[in-house]
This record gives C-alpha cells, structure tokens and sequence, in this order.
C-alpha cells in the first residue's frame, strides 16, 4: 500500500468516525429533551476543549461527555481522567461566559449510544476534586 493509500484509508476513517460521533451527539440531545433537558449547546468549542453537549433542567446545568462505538462492547468506553479534567476545564469556561450561568449547579454526565438501543444516561459520572 502507498502513503497516499494509507492516507486516503485514514482521512475516510476519520470522516466515518466524525460522522458517527454527529450522529451520536443528535440521538443523545433528542433523549435529553424527551427526559426534560433544555440543551443550551451542542458541540461547544472553548480553549480548553470541546464540549459535547450543554443543557440544563431547572438550576441544574449539566455537561455531557457522548461516547459511541460501532459493537455493543461498552468495557471500554469509559472516558478517562485526563478527559474528565479537560471537560471540567471547559465547562468552568463556558459558564464563566455566561453569568446567567453561574447560580447553576454543574454536573457531569456521560451518554453511551449503542447500535439499536436507547442511549445509556449515566447521570453525576464523574465529580471534579
């Protein structure tokens, strides 16, 4: 195989990828509204990183980590620490952008999509130190 092959093969498996995740995104918005979440934003940029989805119920405002696999094996899935710190990170950005925000309490939350099932809500999934 040539590097232009091999690039080809990884700039179509990085597109497939991006295009699960989107997917993934919308699916996990649509159960946070049919479970009563306003969702302020999705896909939110900010120096420290992205966040996936931002929404809110009531005073509570709550920062989702989506995480999608093509299989059913959810062993792995878990986000790691160093993810979790770069989310809190983000997270205390975006509200301190926002004042209207900052009577909130924040909360983190993590969503797994599976192939043909429901997304997994995994409310409170990690607390910052």
């Amino acid at each position: 195989m040539t590097r232009s092959e091999r690039l080809a093969r990884k700039t179509q498996k990085g597109r497939s990828g991006e295009r699960l995740g989107r997917w993934a995104e919308a699916w996990c918005r649509l159960a946070l509204r049919l479970k009563g979440y306003r969702v302020l934003a999705s896909r939110c940029r900010t120096p420290a990183g992205e966040i996936d989805i931002v929404a809110a119920r009531g005073d509570l405002l709550v920062i989702v980590e989506v995480k999608a696999r093509p299989t059913e094996d959810l062993g792995h899935l878990a986000a790691s620490l160093a993810q979790w710190r770069r989310l809190e990170r983000a997270a205390g950005l975006y509200v301190a952008a926002r004042p209207r925000l900052a009577r909130h309490a924040v909360r983190f939350d993590l969503m797994i999509v599976r192939p043909r099932r429901w997304p997994l809500h995994r409310p409170d999934a990690w607390r910052p130190s």
